[in-house]
């Protein structure tokens, strides 16, 4: 028997990986990416709800958190204002918040996380 659990794993990277009771999610982003700012980061919280849950825990229990923005000048706020109604406020994880040259031009937003279970 393993102590490490691999989740909807391929030839890349395992989606959720759970180890000494901590899930570590790989970065999200939005399918749909015709989208702005607030829908992509709707979309991709509302994925990451759903892995948590797959790994058996939920938002409450975050760790940490990166989000990596395409444009931080300009999106920045945008994300912020859908973070701030999706994030359990009681229960704030350690976050930092980057620009970086994402995996396609049109994305605008890609978000790790990591989380106790």
């Amino acid at each position: 028997m393993s102590d490490i659990q691999r989740i909807d794993s391929n030839e890349r990277l395992s989606r959720i990986v759970i180890h000494g009771g901590v899930a570590h999610v790989a970065g999200v982003t939005a399918s749909d990416r015709s989208g702005d700012i607030g829908a992509q980061t709707r979309e991709v919280l509302q994925k990451i709800d759903g892995f948590l849950a797959q790994a058996g825990t939920d938002k409450s229990r975050l760790l940490n958190v990166q989000i990596w923005l395409k444009d931080i000048d300009r999106d920045f706020a945008g994300m912020n204002a859908v973070w701030g109604e999706w994030a359990d406020k009681a229960n704030m994880p350690t976050r930092a918040t980057c620009e970086a040259k994402l995996a396609a031009p049109e994305l605008l937003v890609e978000i790790i996380v990591s989380a106790a279970v």
